[in-house]
């Protein structure tokens, strides 16, 4: 920009003496010529005396270094204007480059800022979610906000602490109504989702099993539909399924099995899942929950692996399934094919009325021979009546446990508790426990899965509802022991049961498997005890199929040999009448979450002893310390565990048979071996051959279990146990300790 001289001092002081030279120079010409009377004008002559020099003009022009103040500096300078201009302009672009340039480092900046402080991936992952849902009654997502970094703190929400990943979701019961996006799927580190009871409608979403780290799925008590994805298999880990009370169909995916992990629950149950049970679930643990209700299944049980061990509430609510252990026969003849529901029960022909079932069979053999003799129709009904009393003579061989709690439900129905003449055909469940919180009809309904099968009868886990207290299971509901007893030849009538239930209820100890309750029909006996989780010991020293315990350690198996016996001893000495257990092995040793004992079966072998039935009550109660030695199963195992005297048949059972039981229980404890095994092929049992050792004076480590010689430490107490199972294994009964020595013998082994 060009500018003037705004003042004099802007300028240089001798310039400034020449210019107020010239000016009085000019006014004294002035002067001069009006007192001559003519006017002369003033004219500036080209000359060096009247125009500055050039180099005066430089002088004067350069003299003013700030800014020039006379026509010769403008005249210079006007002619670099278009220079400046240039200039100007290209100061002018710059200052505009330079203004956006700016602009765009403020937004770079403020972007920047708002990234660091936006929502992660599982957050906007889990705002897909919110999206979905178009009903939200109890406003629990209203602490879902966008504006929040991490989704760790929204209601429902749990993540890790490590990485803050979202790691479950829990909106089970909240009202909520919509669909499951596919975005669930990329929460990498999600473990549980849970939205049950809830309305959830459309398919499960094929990407929600892209997350790969869920191992509980619970999508129950929706509205779902359509067939279960296949992409299912990808989840590894999972180990809780449970999909009930939707209306998903399809067929069941075979590849499930696939998931060797899934062992807690796998309820497909009131759906409407089609065709038939891929025999591959029978590879599925026999820990493992398995629910198959109220569907459209079609066909055959199959008979293979767990599903033998499932209970009939499993598969019921299916009208065209068929099998064991349903009381559906799958038959041949094409009338039962085409109708499963309408099949004749020859077990229990009093149970329909009116002459039904007769009346049915006659009509129907009218009407297919019509010119049928009376004499035919006289051999027909008596081959028929022939055909149920044989049936009804072997129920306990035709059902083999398979038939559960539907024929109470029929017995309660018809029978009723109220009706008839004789007291054990009425029916009668008592409770032995008043905190027990179980009814008969409870017990009816609820979910049994088979555990134990013996002699003695078949053992179900019963989950069902009730009170809960020590027998509570998962969400509150009562989970009991049912024994479903055989009908042996020594059953006893029912003031007989009654009195030993009565008996066996009173013997309480912390290591004894209590009796909570009893049922008593003419066909039908059920005892009711705690259920104990981890299983018996005999699984946990040799393996089972539902044995998920490590190795026991020298302390555990002390601890268990010590409480075992307290048991014992407690049940020899709780009563005058000297009761015995009569059944002492590893597989009636119960063990639970602490790997606490629990004897089980006491009063079994009473029940069904082979010569019960002859003995009346006041001869058995002159002879409660002695059992009646009846055939029993050949197993070797279960005759080793048998003292020599009561081996033949007819002996009597007394306590020193219970301590001989109880040292080859302690036997197989401290070396890990089945009692019929040894170190010698000789076939006289593990007793046997570990006094052979002890005899020869042998390396302790040739017949202690393996997985003990780590604890050297324990040395002296393993072989302190030894001398206490030789003992009670002595051939002469009378040698044989008491089980107050035994358990006194063992209580003073401590833990170094």
């Amino acid at each position: 920009m060009l500018l003037l001289c705004h003042s004099p001092s802007q300028c240089n002081p001798h310039w400034l003496s020449q210019i107020q030279k010239k000016k009085r120079e000019r006014e004294s010409s002035t002067i001069h010529s009006s007192s001559l009377g003519k006017p002369t004008p003033v004219q500036f002559k080209s000359n060096s005396k009247h125009q500055p020099s050039s180099s005066q003009t430089n002088f004067f022009c350069n003299s003013c270094l700030q800014m020039p103040c006379m026509h010769t500096c403008l005249k210079v300078k006007i002619e670099t204007l278009p220079l400046l201009f240039r200039r100007l302009q290209t100061m002018k672009l710059i200052s505009r480059s330079l203004l956006v340039i700016g602009f765009k480092l403020v937004y770079f900046f403020t972007f920047s800022i708002s990234l660091t402080s936006s929502l992660n991936s599982d957050g906007i992952s889990l705002l897909a979610l919110k999206a979905a849902i178009t009903t939200d009654p109890k406003h629990v997502l209203s602490t879902w906000k966008e504006s929040d970094s991490t989704p760790c703190r929204w209601a429902g929400i749990t993540c890790d602490q490590t990485h803050q990943n979202v790691a479950s979701i829990s909106l089970s019961n909240k009202g909520l109504t919509g669909y499951i996006p596919s975005e669930l799927g990329a929460l990498s580190s999600l473990s549980s989702i849970t939205l049950s009871f809830n309305n959830f409608s459309k398919i499960i979403p094929l990407h929600l099993f892209n997350a790969t780290s869920l191992s509980s799925i619970d999508l129950s008590h929706n509205n779902l539909s359509g067939p279960l994805p296949h992409q299912i298999i990808s989840l590894k880990n999972l180990t809780h399924l449970d999909l009930s009370s939707n209306q998903l169909n399809g067929s069941l995916p075979e590849a499930l099995s696939s998931l060797t992990k899934l062992s807690g629950t796998l309820n497909f149950s009131c759906n409407r899942f089609s065709g038939e049970i891929p025999a591959s679930f029978g590879r599925f643990p026999v820990i493992l929950s398995l629910d198959l209700r109220e569907n459209n299944l079609t066909g055959k049980i199959p008979q293979v692996g767990s599903l033998l061990n499932q209970g009939p509430t499993a598969f019921s609510g299916n009208p065209s399934l068929c099998g064991f252990p349903l009381e559906i026969p799958c038959s041949t003849q094409p009338e039962a094919a085409e109708n499963p529901r309408i099949l004749p029960n020859p077990e229990k022909p009093s149970l329909l009325s009116d002459g039904v079932v007769a009346k049915g069979k006659t009509k129907s053999g009218s009407m297919v021979i019509p010119l049928i003799s009376g004499v035919s129709v006289v051999i027909g009904v008596v081959f028929v009546s022939m055909w149920v009393l044989r049936k009804r003579l072997n129920l306990a061989e035709g059902k083999t446990g398979g038939e559960k709690f539907e024929k109470e439900k029929e017995m309660e129905r018809d029978i009723g508790f109220a009706g008839g003449s004789e007291e054990g055909r009425k029916g009668k469940f008592v409770e032995l426990d008043e905190g027990l919180g179980l009814e008969l009809e409870d017990l009816l309904r609820a979910s049994a899965y088979v555990v134990g099968k013996s002699r003695s009868g078949i053992v179900y886990k019963v989950v069902g509802g009730g009170s809960g207290g020590r027998r509570a299971g998962v969400g509150g509901s009562t989970v009991v022991a049912v024994r479903r007893l055989s009908d042996g030849d020594g059953i006893l009538k029912f003031k007989e049961f009654e009195a030993e239930m009565e008996a066996i209820g009173r013997v309480q100890h912390p290591n004894i498997v209590r009796l909570r309750a009893y049922y008593y029909a003419s066909d039908e006996k059920l005892l009711v005890s705690d259920f104990i989780c981890n299983g018996s010991l005999h699984n946990a020293l040799h393996g089972g199929p539902a044995n998920l315990l490590p190795p026991l350690s020298w302390a555990a198996r002390l601890r268990i040999a010590q409480g075992a016996a307290r048991g014992l001893m407690y049940i020899h000495e709780c009563s005058p009448r000297k009761y015995v257990h009569g059944n002492i092995k590893s597989s009636k040793v119960l063990l639970d979450e602490d790997l606490q004992p629990y004897l089980s079966g006491f009063g079994l072998t009473r029940l069904l002893s082979g010569t019960t039935k002859s003995l009346n009550a006041a001869s058995r109660r002159q002879s409660s310390s002695q059992i009646t030695v009846s055939p029993t199963s050949s197993a070797p195992s279960s005759v080793m565990y048998t003292a020599p005297e009561a081996r033949v048949l007819g002996s009597k059972f007394t306590q020193k048979c219970d301590v001989y039981s109880f040292g080859i229980l302690l036997l197989e404890i401290l070396t890990g071996q089945l009692p019929h095994g040894g170190l010698d092929d000789d076939d006289k049992g593990l007793e046997s051959n570990v006094r052979k050792v002890f005899r020869e004076e042998r390396p302790l480590s040739e017949i202690i279990d393996p997985a003990l010689l780590h604890e050297v430490h324990a040395k002296k107490q393993v072989l302190a146990a030894f001398h206490i199972a030789l003992n009670c294994t002595e051939l002469d009964p009378e040698l044989r300790p008491r089980m107050r020595m035994v358990s006194d013998s063992l209580d003073r082994i401590k833990l170094s």
